[in-house]
């Protein structure tokens, strides 16, 4: 499935599992099912779907949406969720208030309102944790694995309710829409669970080398085992610009972290991770021995030069950003591509600039333009200084009608991609042209 087949697939996915339920739900001709607390729990159970579903790493799903975009869709899902859910509670109370209010009683509620109950206050946590997790300062593991079991007890506790009411499921249409969401739903997380792991396993994965880039930043050069090199059929075929998941044990399934694939997208089994060692498990990775087994989910995303077919490509890094833009660049270079490309890095200090010596390698094979640049101060530093803002790039780009036929590419932190995303608006260039990847694992 290409690409654009595979994002209209899922839009129309996702738009589908709202409506048709509640096309079913007017389709029955009973007044009672009509009612407004009812088409709430209809939307926010079809939505608690899709919520899960976005996230579990189908590749169709990120490289179709990509995963930033992923991501965005998850969040608003679940705020949706969210709201939706507190709306059905209210309207139930609010019908009769002296009545409905002991549905809430969790030692005296029969058990599919207890139920309910349970799912709504895992949610209500879950919101507030995922809404306050940097204010609060909870660490990414902590923070993600109560994540996943308050959003396992949010489902257990819906399914339970739905099904121990009966409300939702007595019309045959409703009772086999259910039935195909919840089956979907159980694929999913079998092969996200399941299977995934099982599967990591086939690429057979070595450490040959940790190579230093500087200081805090390592490269992970992982060869693959000589039945992976023979076995075509199983290679880890990418995009350059992809990336993937790894973890170091099959089953140790919450400590997994995404990395952007920094190596070209060759075929002799070699790939190459750079890693910045910023917490325990970076740091990890940078003292692993070789030969040491690891395990990959990938690749993933939509962030890539194959996807379009610009007359150049403007490369924007900041910091260990620069690993998608190395895959890209070290691709492009096997390929004999000759389109003029522009590449500007942003840095600290000298030290964040990576792989400066084999970026001029890689400008005598393509028509390649690289500006460095420090955003503080340094000894001895003489090339461009400051961050990367409009007026620098009207000093390095094109005159305005070449621009717009250019592709832009941003990779770093948030307050990085951000703010080169304002910069470019502010020259003129338009919003289709740019993609852009965040770091935001912190």
């Amino acid at each position: 499935m290409t690409r654009s087949a595979a994002h209209a697939a899922w839009v129309t996915a996702f738009v589908a599992l709202p409506l048709v339920p509640l096309a079913l739900l007017f389709g029955t001709g009973e007044e009672r099912e009509l009612e407004l607390k009812v088409a709430l729990g209809l939307v926010a159970v079809s939505a608690l779907v899709g919520t899960i579903v976005v996230t579990s790493r189908l590749r169709s799903l990120t490289s179709g949406l990509g995963m930033e975009q992923v991501l965005v869709v998850h969040r608003y899902l679940g705020l949706v969720v969210l709201g939706l859910v507190l709306a059905h509670t209210a309207v139930v109370v609010l019908a009769n208030p002296s009545r409905n209010i002991a549905l809430l009683d969790l030692a005296h509620a029969k058990p599919g309102m207890r139920a309910a109950t349970i799912a709504t206050i895992a949610l209500v946590v879950l919101g507030l944790t995922a809404l306050l997790r940097r204010w609060l300062q909870l660490p990414y593991q902590l923070w993600r694995i109560a994540h996943l079991i308050l959003a396992a007890t949010t489902v257990a506790g819906s399914a339970l309710h739905v099904l121990l009411l009966n409300h939702l499921v007595r019309d045959d249409g409703m009772r086999i829409w259910f039935a195909a969401i919840v089956g979907s739903l159980i694929v999913v997380l079998v092969l996200r669970w399941c299977l995934r792991p099982l599967l990591a396993g086939r690429p057979g994965y070595r450490v040959q080398e940790v190579r230093p880039e500087s200081d805090t930043v390592s490269t992970l050069v992982l060869t693959a085992s000589r039945w992976r090199r023979r076995s075509h059929r199983d290679a880890l075929g990418f995009a350059p610009g992809q990336f993937a998941w790894l973890r170091l044990r099959r089953w140790s399934l919450l400590t997994d972290h995404p990395f952007t694939i920094a190596s070209g997208a060759r075929a002799d089994g070699t790939l190459e991770f750079t890693v910045r060692h910023l917490g325990d498990y970076t740091r990890t990775l940078g003292r692993l021995s070789p030969g040491t087994r690891v395990y990959l989910d990938g690749p993933h995303g939509s962030f890539s030069v194959d996807h379009t077919r610009a007359t150049g490509l403007v490369l924007l890094a900041g910091g260990v950003g620069i690993t998608p833009m190395m895959s890209m660049l070290r691709t492009l270079a096997d390929r004999g591509d000759r389109r003029p490309h522009r590449l500007l890095i942003s840095g600290r200090s000298p030290d964040d600039l990576l792989f400066i010596d084999e970026l001029e390698d890689l400008q005598a094979r393509l028509h390649l333009t690289v500006v460095p640049t420090l955003t503080q101060p340094h000894p001895g530093w003489t090339g461009a200084t400051g961050r990367i803002d409009a007026a620098m790039l009207a000093t390095v780009l094109p005159g305005s009608f070449r621009r717009d036929q250019l592709d832009y590419f941003l990779c770093g932190s948030s307050p990085f991609v951000n703010g080169v995303s304002t910069a470019l608006d502010e020259i003129g260039i338009p919003r289709q042209r740019i993609h852009t990847e965040q770091f935001d694992m912190a």
